[in-house]
């Protein structure tokens, strides 16, 4: 379901002179990750993601003078001394490449481990998670007033649009993913726009996601069909700039970032225009992230009061969109589940998933060695979320403290 989101365009288009200037380990020719991201080893795939804006385009996300600490919880039961989590866990690591993993519940750090070199002082791309967080911005401009609601019409705040495909496409119907219009983002395929949208012309003076999406076709009227479309993020990421006058990065610093407490800088990958790509690529620490998914958990509130609008959330975390899938649909960016719960997800492994009726957080950073989750990979994962899982339950069965 996840599409592999960067090809042959994004990598030779993104990176810069300062890759010579890197410091890498030894063995990695840093210069050579001017290729496809298909083709890196698995070193270079640890090494890269934990480097990325040394090596591509950046703004920072700037965190505030205090932190939201995380207070430490008792062990997880079975993930010490050997017991079946921690059996799970080892094989996620070992097997399917797990760097990092943050479990919070009720706010309290229940478990956390690093591996491949990662650490809690360390981070890491967070490839498609970074939709979500687009999407909480929108939530945020509407509380602000910069966006009346999410019935407005794309081209309300992209008047270059008009009289293109996306006439009559509203912001809810992008953040849901069933704009209408065509787009094929199969990454095998030299002929898909996911292909063509790092590398195609810019048109002077455009921005270069409006450049593109400008000119893509409809397939059916808006609302009808739900289609996986990163370059769609974009937009909504170039709505939420325009709306505010302020760049993501820093917008997401001063509604979220520096006001709930983030331990570290994060960035955003810039585009060839010099905005972010609000469907990709902001690089934080996993704590961080776990931090960003307790901070929606807890209803997006910081001091009390909500950053979005009123049943924004509530609208984002739950079904909106359905593509078949019996237990999974869509909402506004985010995955959402059957049993409640939702999740952010990203190429390579990268994952949150917030369990409100456990109120647990899991936060899992990886260089899977397939972009998207083979039948293998999927399971021990589930299986180690399933364990995690297990383990609260059984502490809370048991009479444990929570």
């Amino acid at each position: 379901m996840i599409k592999y989101l960067f090809l042959i365009a994004t990598i030779t288009a993104m990176a810069g002179t300062s890759l010579a200037q890197v410091s890498s380990p030894a063995g990695i020719d840093l210069p050579s990750l001017n290729r496809p991201l298909a083709t890196w080893s698995q070193p270079e795939r640890e090494f890269g993601f934990a480097n990325w804006d040394r090596i591509y385009p950046a703004r920072r996300i700037a965190r505030g003078s205090q932190v939201h600490l995380l207070p430490e919880g008792p062990d997880l039961p079975t993930f010490a001394n050997g017991g079946e989590g921690a059996l799970q866990l080892q094989r996620n690591i070992e097997a399917f490449k797990l760097a990092g993993i943050v479990v919070l519940q009720d706010g309290k750090l229940r478990l956390e481990r690093y591996a491949l070199g990662h650490s809690a002082s360390g981070r890491w791309v967070a490839f498609s998670l970074t939709k979500s967080l687009t999407s909480t911005l929108v939530g945020a401009a509407i509380k602000d007033g910069f966006i009346s609601g999410v019935d407005d019409l794309v081209t309300r705040y992209i008047p270059e649009l008009s009289g293109t495909a996306y006439d009559g496409v509203t912001l809810h119907q992008l953040l849901t993913m069933s704009s209408g219009v065509k787009w094929n983002e199969d990454y095998a395929s030299p002929d898909s726009d996911v292909t063509h949208f790092y590398s195609a012309p810019v048109d002077a003076g455009l921005d270069a996601t409006v450049s593109y999406m400008k000119k893509l076709s409809r397939d059916v009227p808006p609302g009808q069909k739900w289609l996986y479309n990163t370059g769609e993020t974009n937009l909504i990421g170039v709505i939420v700039a325009r709306a505010t006058k302020k760049t993501l990065a820093s917008y997401a610093s001063e509604k979220i970032w520096a006001r709930y407490g983030m331990e570290q800088d994060a960035t955003w990958m810039l585009d060839r225009t010099s905005q972010e790509h609000g469907g990709c690529c902001m690089h934080a620490s996993t704590r961080d992230l776990a931090r960003l998914g307790q901070f929606i958990l807890d209803g997006a509130r910081i001091d009390g009061q909500s950053i979005v609008a009123d049943g924004f959330l509530e609208a984002a975390t739950h079904k909106q969109a359905d593509f078949g899938d019996p237990v999974m649909s869509y909402g506004y960016q985010w995955w959402t589940k059957n049993d409640g719960s939702f999740n952010a997800l990203g190429i390579h492994g990268q994952h949150i998933q917030i369990d409100p009726g456990r109120r647990l957080v899991i936060v899992v950073n990886s260089a899977l060695p397939s972009a998207d989750f083979t039948k293998d990979s999927l399971a021990a994962r589930t299986a180690l979320f399933n364990a995690i899982r297990a383990a609260l339950d059984s502490e809370l069965l048991g009479g444990g403290k929570r």
